[in-house]
Order: structure tokens, then C-alpha cells, then sequence
């Protein structure tokens, strides 16, 4: 049976065939198209060095994604290694590409692990990549000393090594203890098992609730007109302006309309919401907070 991730062997035998480039060749191609755009020269330097480019995907296979995609993302940071690449500098193309590579791979498999942002800063890609290592290295090391480490001192002593807060360490170590399952996913393997979803709480309202909201909600609205009622026309037509509108409007736009002064406007008003609030005083402080 034929592996998934690996690499189809046509694709393999033409990496491995490409010509070898010596260091004059390679540096003649880089000068050719940084200067020329020559993209002739781009292929050769491009083929010559898709072996590098593949070996490094290959070392990702582990993470689960398929070599496919690996190898293009491979290509991609070898693409854009031979755009920046400066034969300036007197480095070999392939010192300068791997490093490339090596970071469009990394970001593909960070952003493909799990739904949950994994990392962002490069702190946290190289813990993303070498905190089983580092596990295994510390715990080798209190072995052959006699010594077994806790899960807290293990997490500890990653975060000191790797140079990240433990917080980090600790979230690390969930996001790779598994990968994302689906909430439609069936809880056992019957046809009529539930899914996951299933056992989320809703947190909508519900319908006693609701019932029992609609009703407080008539007893204020009834409690409120009544209030309303004791007042005379004009204050009931400042508190509506003021309080019972989206929008409330201004002392000042209110004294333009009643041809009256700011301050008696304003006085009117305290005299209303006094009237009101002595007779809800007893029924319900969520209608006395509106006069507040």
C-alpha cells in the first residue's frame, strides 16, 4: 500500500536528478537574476536545489500534514530564498535557502495543526517544534541521575530552557496532547449515538424564562403607567423627552419648545421623577433606577 504523505517516486527521481551546482555556477545563476530577472537562471538555481527543499519538508512528516503540501510550502520559501538571496554577501545559496525553507514549512504546520492559534512569536515556534525534545533530553538527564521530575518541575525546567514564560509551556503542552475533533462527531460508533454538541449547555434563555421575563416586563410596564398617571400633561411630556426616548433629548431643546428657561425645565423634571418615585417606592428598585 502506497503512503499518502510520501513523496511520489517520478517527483523524487527528477529532484535527485537535477545537475549539482558548484559554487562559480550557482553564484553566476544568482547574479543573473538579481540583476537580469533572468528566469532561465531562476529555474536552475529553483531545480538544483528542490533536493534541499524536499529533504527539509520530509523531517515535518511527523506533524501530520501530507508531503504534498509540505513540499509546496517547501518550494515557496525556496522561491522566495532565491528572490532575496544577495551574491553579495559571499554565502552559498543552499546555507541561505534552508533557512527559508525551513520557516515557510513551520508556519504551514502551525497554522494547520489545530483551529486555536499556536504560536505567533518565534519564541513560541521554537517551542511548538523542540519542547518533546527538550522533555525527553531533561528527563534523560534525571534518569542517569537517579532522579524522576514531576510533570510541574518538568514544565518548569522546558520554560527556563527554551526561554518562554510557563504559561506558554502549559498551553503548549494541550494544544499538542491532540489534535481537533469535530463537535458533529459521534460519541461511540452506533448510528444513533449522540454528538458531542449535544452535550453543550445552551445558553440561551429558556422557555420558562422567557415566560417569567414577559411577565416582570408587563408588571414594570403596568407599575410605570401608572406612575405616569399621576403626573400632569406638561411633566409627563418633559419625562418621556428625557427618559423614555432613544434619543434623550436636551434641557435646552425642551426649554425652546415650552418657551421655558433651562433651569426651570430642569427643575420640572426633578419635580416629576419625585412624584414618580414615591409612588413606586415598595414595587421594584429595577423601575426606580430610571429616575436615578
Amino acid at each position: 500500500m502506497t503512503d499518502k504523505t510520501s513523496l511520489s517516486p517520478p517527483l523524487t527521481r527528477k529532484a535527485m536528478q537535477a545537475e549539482y551546482l558548484d559554487a562559480e555556477t550557482e553564484l553566476k545563476l544568482a547574479y543573473a537574476w538579481r540583476d537580469e530577472r533572468d528566469e532561465e537562471a531562476l529555474h536552475r538555481l529553483i531545480t538544483a536545489y528542490m533536493r534541499l527543499a524536499i529533504s527539509v519538508a520530509a523531517k515535518f512528516k511527523r506533524y501530520g500534514a501530507p508531503m504534498s503540501d509540505l513540499i509546496q510550502e517547501a518550494s515557496l520559501g525556496l522561491m522566495k530564498a532565491a528572490d532575496k538571496f544577495d551574491p553579495d554577501r559571499g554565502l552559498r545559496f543552499s546555507t541561505y535557502a534552508v533557512w527559508w525553507i525551513k520557516a515557510s514549512v513551520q508556519d504551514h504546520v502551525m497554522r494547520n495543526w489545530s483551529m486555536v492559534r499556536t504560536g505567533t512569536t518565534s519564541a513560541q515556534k521554537s517551542l511548538f517544534f523542540n519542547m518533546r525534545r527538550v522533555q525527553a533530553q531533561l528527563e534523560r538527564e534525571a534518569a542517569a541521575q537517579g532522579r524522576s521530575l514531576e510533570g510541574w518541575q518538568l514544565r518548569e525546567m522546558v520554560a527556563q530552557e527554551v526561554g518562554v514564560p510557563l504559561a506558554d509551556v502549559e498551553a503548549m503542552q494541550g494544544r499538542l496532547s491532540g489534535s481537533d475533533f469535530s463537535l458533529n462527531a459521534r460519541q461511540s460508533a452506533e448510528e444513533e449515538g449522540r454528538e458531542w454538541i449535544d452535550l453543550l449547555e445552551d445558553s440561551s434563555d429558556q422557555a420558562a424564562q422567557i415566560v417569567a421575563a414577559g411577565h416582570d416586563m408587563a408588571t414594570l410596564r403596568q407599575w410605570l403607567l401608572s406612575a405616569m398617571g399621576e403626573l400632569n400633561a406638561r411633566e409627563q411630556f418633559i419625562v418621556r423627552e428625557r427618559k423614555l426616548r432613544d434619543q434623550a433629548r436636551t434641557l435646552e431643546s425642551l426649554g425652546d419648545e415650552l418657551g421655558l428657561s433651562k433651569e426651570r425645565v430642569r427643575q420640572l423634571e426633578a419635580a416629576a421623577f419625585d412624584k414618580m418615585r414615591r409612588s413606586l417606592v415598595g414595587r421594584s428598585e429595577e423601575v426606580l433606577d430610571i429616575f436615578v
